[in-house]
């Protein structure tokens, strides 16, 4: 930049709702009322900021969905901020918030959006309070190649263990910033108070580009919908100060911060006379521990038998156990525990798994699903897990749960199966440094699209996923779905098969659960037909698809129907002596 910039505004939103009481988008305000807008950013260059952001965080098509009215709002924004800086040196920064979405024409809506700033003389753009880098990477490269005097700030929004809401770690998404030649400032914002962002910025190492931090003034309260916060003031500007001293190059703040706030971060930061704690410049960037040599087994090359059970529903654990000791008789290498498969609750997979590694003595994969569970509890979850020496996870999105798709409520879904992959793998190369999780995913091999399925595994592979568990196959289409996905993926992939408990079973498999499709001859051979004589025509007709995938790397996993332990073990028997009398 031309001019060096130490302190930023503090929040908009929060002020104007402070002021007005006006529970509309204050984005509009722009429109009908530019002398409030005006007057705020006034406000705050009285305070002593030598930057100010404009009236437009939530300017895009998920909260506005008139494109006239974003234009508008766009327009009008940059004239309140232009008069509010005439005859100052003030620099304003085309304020770009988040766009919550996941489809995948966000990344040029940011694009649309930095134009639309350009064309009313926008110089300065500010992208805050971002969980992930990736969306606005076009974004970046565009405003560049279009004003290459453009001056860009990304800013990302982290909860006070440094993970952002999409479960990446601070560092590693300040690194890819870093990194970005686009990029000229990096910051943190929103989410944290003062002191948790200060501890945060204590624990970097020196970035070789400036840092920005403007954290919230302190935890909110609710009020009618809206947060609100406490004036805390003086207190906010004597943590500015140690933020400051800690490594930050440029204050500011976020929610909850007033004039009043950046009036006394100012003071005492200017107390300091650019006083800062003597820091190295290194790549910040926290990169997982070589797990080459650490890994549990199921991620190295021994082709291998897993098998899967489900808790129970009540607190009887009898089942499990006992099953568990046969599966492990039988040779199985590893128990899999599913997470409350089709929503129906059932005890902790976590729990159940210790229990069986224990007890029983056998390694043990529980699956972890996104479903009900935010990123708090999938995190206390998996530290519970790692105290119980379980290495092993599975992780998928989960089963929505049927009320809610009925009555249109949303469930609970922190991430997706990529994003929880993504966590885990970034808390590998933080807390559980010393006994990484080799992480799981899921694939269907059953699915008419095979070639999206694969494109969405690969992405797997780019989140950390290290092996695959596939759905049950029943069908020649299914096993050669499972020999491309063995060719194509650089991991293990372990192919699944559930032997139907009888007629009934393979009847409702074939008939109510999506994308299975059973051999209709073979259903008919299951009718009227002993327990007894099921377990051999059940057990013979997957054996037979079994061979065909066993020349390729990963194994096999197992799936136990209606409790039937009996069809796992002997299926499992006859594929470990396949395995073994051909060497495999």
């Amino acid at each position: 930049m031309k001019r060096q910039i130490t302190f930023f505004d503090g929040a908009f939103g929060t002020y104007y709702f402070e002021k007005t009481r006006d529970y509309k988008p204050c984005e509009l305000a722009n429109l009908h009322s530019a002398d409030i807008v005006t007057d705020i950013h006034k406000q705050y260059i009285s305070a002593g900021a030598q930057a100010i952001k404009t009236n437009t965080y939530s300017v895009n098509s998920v909260v506005f969905g008139e494109e006239s009215q974003r234009k508008a709002i766009i327009k009008n924004a940059m004239i309140n901020a232009k008069n509010a800086t005439l005859d100052t040196d003030v620099a304003i920064f085309c304020d770009i918030g988040y766009i919550n979405s996941d489809k995948s024409e966000t990344a040029y809506e940011y694009m649309y959006i930095a134009n639309d700033f350009i064309r009313n003389g926008g110089e300065c753009f500010l992208f805050e309070t971002l969980p992930e880098f990736a969306p606005i990477t076009k974004a970046l490269q565009f405003i560049k190649e279009k004003l290459p005097q453009a001056t860009i700030l990304v800013s990302f929004a982290v909860s006070q263990d440094g993970y952002s809401k999409k479960g990446i770690y601070y560092k590693n998404l300040l690194q890819q910033a870093v990194d970005n030649p686009y990029v000229d400032i990096v910051g943190l914002n929103c989410q944290c108070s003062p002191s948790h962002m200060r501890n945060l910025i204590r624990n970097l190492d020196k970035l070789p580009k400036p840092l920005l931090a403007m954290p919230n003034s302190s935890y909110p309260s609710a009020f009618n919908g809206h947060m609100t916060f406490d004036d805390n003031s003086r207190y906010f500007g004597e943590k500015m100060a140690e933020i400051f001293t800690a490594g930050a190059d440029i204050i500011g703040g976020c929610c909850g911060t007033t004039p009043a706030h950046i009036e006394m971060a100012v003071k005492n930061v200017k107390k300091l006379g650019g006083k800062k704690e003597e820091k190295q410049q290194v790549n910040t960037a926290v990169q997982p521990k070589n797990t080459q040599n650490t890994i549990p087994f199921i991620c190295k090359n021994k082709k291998i038998i897993a098998v899967e059970i489900d808790p129970p529903m009540d607190t009887d654990t009898s089942f499990v156990i006992s099953a568990g000791f046969k599966l492990k008789e039988a040779g199985v290498d590893i128990i899999t525990v599913t997470d409350s498969p089709l929503a129906r609750a059932r005890a902790d997979s976590i729990m159940v798994a210790a229990k069986l590694k224990r007890e029983v003595g056998v390694e043990v994969l529980p699956h972890i699903s996104c479903r009900d569970k935010n990123q708090i509890s999938l995190k206390a979850g998996l530290i519970g897990a790692s105290f119980e020496n379980i290495n092993n996870i599975l992780a998928v999105t989960g089963d929505p749960v049927m009320q809610d798709i009925f009555t249109g409520k949303a469930g609970v879904f922190a991430f997706n199966s990529f994003g929880l992959i993504s966590f885990i793998n970034d808390l590998n190369s933080q807390i559980f440094r010393q006994t990484p999780f080799a992480v799981g995913a899921a694939l269907n091999v059953n699915v008419k699209n095979f070639d999206k399925e694969l494109e969405r595994a690969i992405k797997k592979v780019q989140c950390g996923a290290q092996y695959f568990l596939t759905q049950p196959i029943y069908n020649q289409q299914a096993v050669e779905n499972f020999i491309l996905a063995a060719q194509t993926l650089p991991v293990s992939v372990l192919a699944g098969f559930m032997p139907p408990a009888g007629y009934k079973n393979a009847v409702f498999l074939h008939n109510e659960v999506s994308g299975i499709t059973i051999d209709e001859t073979f259903i008919e051979s299951l009718k009227d037909k002993t327990r007894e004589e099921v377990v051999e025509i059940s057990t013979d007709y997957c054996f037979d698809l079994a061979r065909k995938v066993a020349p390729y790397r990963g194994g096999y996993y197992l799936m136990t129907p209606m409790k039937r332990v009996d069809l796992t073990v002997r299926l499992t028997e006859k594929i470990r002596g396949y395995l073994d009398e051909n060497k495999l």
